[in-house]
């Protein structure tokens, strides 16, 4: 498989500084009040003290009294709550330029956007029906732990999004990007749990070249991935035109649903370069500072 990320993922990453909007009612913990920070001198709230965070900020007199480190939180200081779901399916290593290497690099500019930006970060794999978290990330020396933990998530087997993402606990407000193929019969019941958790959400539907243009010729056995089950299929004119006509139907219908809960979607493919991904698909969702 293709080295992940390699020099050209880090070269682009390091001229890539975006500032993700993501609007959250002020006044509640653990969601931004200000894009500014660090000005302020208005005490707002504390929260329990989290591997990564600015020692400067403990207060020792609370620890004196609870015997538990808690950090200040000033008005134009409340952070954003992120969390990245990466579908970790079998179908998702599939095409010349694998989805799973598109995929994790996403994740991986992602965490570097959010990372940077002063945020909290959660990263979630999803697989076997189950999820499975890194813990909680802060600040950019949590970086190479976070993309560690990337590059080896395993992938393979079945998967349902949405049974994966139910043992998920969501205790802030926040902002879910969910990066998949979308081969799933339970997306709608997966965006509808995620706003009922007071997520907002972002759907990074990724597909392979193969998929989005098929190029086979003859017959070919085609075997789904994740069940087994084979279909042996004649690639001739008439096949691929219904192939793309049924392609068509799930993008659009994909589209209207994420337009019905004001869900923002991003399709790309699995062969796009680091710049494509970085600077066309990600801009989408981010305004440069």
């Amino acid at each position: 498989m293709e080295q992940i990320f390699n020099s050209e993922f880090y070269e682009k990453l390091h001229t890539l500084r975006m500032s993700i909007a993501l609007n959250i009612a002020s006044g509640q913990a653990g969601g931004r009040k200000s894009n500014s920070k660090g000005n302020s001198v208005e005490f707002s709230d504390f929260r329990e003290y989290m591997l990564g965070d600015d020692i400067r900020r403990i207060d020792w007199n609370a620890y004196g009294r609870f015997d538990k480190l808690f950090v200040k939180l000033f008005m134009e200081e409340k952070e954003g709550v992120f969390q990245v779901f990466i579908d970790c399916s079998e179908s998702m290593k599939f095409g010349e330029k694998s989805k799973e290497v598109c995929a994790k690099r996403i994740a991986g500019a992602l965490s570097y956007i959010v990372l940077e930006n002063g945020d909290r970060l959660y990263i979630n794999t999803l697989k076997d029906n189950h999820v499975v978290t890194a813990g909680s990330y802060s600040g950019m020396q949590a970086f190479i732990r976070c993309i560690k933990f990337i590059e080896e998530a395993p992938m393979g087997g079945e998967n349902d999004l949405l049974k994966s993402i139910r043992e998920k606990e969501f205790k802030n407000r926040g902002l879910s990007f969910i990066i998949t193929d979308g081969y799933t019969d339970d997306l709608d019941e997966t965006i509808k749990y995620l706003k009922y958790k007071k997520q907002d959400v972002v759907l990074i539907h990724v597909l392979s070249e193969e998929e989005l243009n098929p190029r086979y010729e003859g017959t070919l056995n085609l075997v789904d991935s994740e069940v087994n089950n084979d279909l042996r299929v004649s690639f001739n004119a008439s096949a691929i035109k219904t192939y793309k006509d049924a392609l068509k139907e799930f993008l659009e219908k994909t589209e209207l649903l994420c337009k019905k809960y004001a869900v923002t979607y991003i399709r790309v493919n699995s062969s796009d370069s680091c710049d494509s991904l970085f600077f066309s698909s990600l801009a989408k969702l981010a305004k440069k500072v």
